[in-house]
């Protein structure tokens, strides 16, 4: 073989359910798939320095310019979705690796922002443990109906999460740095300042793009204003919200809640004191985790390196 691809981060070993990998042959190009997320840097190094491919599964393997320039053989480095941060594009270009991204699900993400934030509310994953342990009924949850959801960031997926909001009778808000009246209003939502969007929201959900301005962009004074009856939740990316001032919020008590997908590590570590916080709804980065965004990332992946192998490279970033 000519060259030799890897699969990244095939936790559940379902690659080859949704692209034909093997077709590749004809291309000289042989596969290996690795199904667990790698333990270190030199780890990652060793395994990964005889490719020349890469299908790395979004942000689960990061590759800043230091791990780039550690793989010399690295042509070709494709990502499912068409914009991912753990990726220095311009560290690639100078080195000349070529990236290429996949489309995705437009409902994958939005619908299970909804699922947590119904999780959230009526304490489900709390309870479902309780049962399990011989509890019944520990606590009081809340009906959405009637109260206000503010909705930091009304992009695609922003929207759709204001679309189902109003469809349970809620009130939505919203906020981003270049907002527009217009937008909001055809969004059928009321822009707000940042301020009062976490002061006047039940419940808050973060949908915007992880960038170094919008990095902490949920802090402490955020949080604070949410307060001890309200709800975050993060389906985007866990460096968005200050991860420790979360922790005093929720341990603390001037924090109602937070139902999360996203995490500053992935995955989270087995000694995380998340993982023992209180009022939490926690699930393991499952926003795109569906059978038709798996089939769109792989079966596009796939056809981006078989693109690449004759010549003309698709949906390069």
């Amino acid at each position: 073989m000519s060259h030799r691809l890897a699969i990244l981060d095939d936790y559940q070993g379902v690659a080859y359910d949704y692209a034909p990998w093997d077709q590749l042959a004809v291309h000289g190009i042989g596969v290996t798939v690795f199904g667990e997320p790698f333990q270190d840097e030199e780890s990652l190094i060793q395994a990964l320095r005889g490719f020349s491919i890469v299908v790395a599964m979004r942000e689960r393997t990061a590759f800043n310019a230091a791990r780039l320039h550690q793989l010399p053989r690295l042509k070709l480095l494709v990502t499912t979705g068409m914009a991912n941060s753990s990726i220095d594009i311009e560290a690639a270009r100078e080195l000349g690796i070529t990236v290429c991204g996949t489309g995705g699900s437009p409902a994958a993400a939005p619908e299970m922002t909804w699922a947590l934030l119904l999780a959230a509310a009526r304490n489900l994953q709390f309870e479902g443990n309780a049962m399990r342990a011989g509890r019944l009924q520990s606590t009081v949850g809340f009906e959405l109906s009637g109260k206000t959801l503010g909705v930091l960031g009304l992009g695609k997926i922003g929207s759709k999460v204001a679309g189902y909001a109003r469809a349970f009778g809620m009130d939505v808000i919203a906020w981003s740095p270049n907002l527009r009246e217009e937008t909001a209003a055809a969004a059928g939502v009321r822009r707000v300042s940042k301020d009062a969007l976490f002061r006047e929201a039940d419940v808050v959900s973060v949908h915007v793009r992880l960038s170094e301005r919008s990095h902490g962009v949920v802090g402490e004074e955020e949080l604070r204003l949410l307060g001890p009856d309200g709800i975050l939740v993060n389906t985007a990316r866990g460096p968005l919200v200050d991860g420790d001032a979360l922790l005093r919020g929720l341990n603390e008590g001037w924090l109602g809640g937070a139902a999360l997908d996203v995490y500053d590590v992935e995955p989270l570590p087995a000694d995380h004191p998340l993982l023992s916080a209180p009022r939490t709804v926690l699930t393991p980065h499952l926003g795109y985790v569906t059978a038709e965004s798996y089939a769109r990332f792989y079966g596009e992946a796939f056809e981006d390196v078989q693109a690449w192998a004759q010549g003309k490279p698709l949906r390069v970033i």
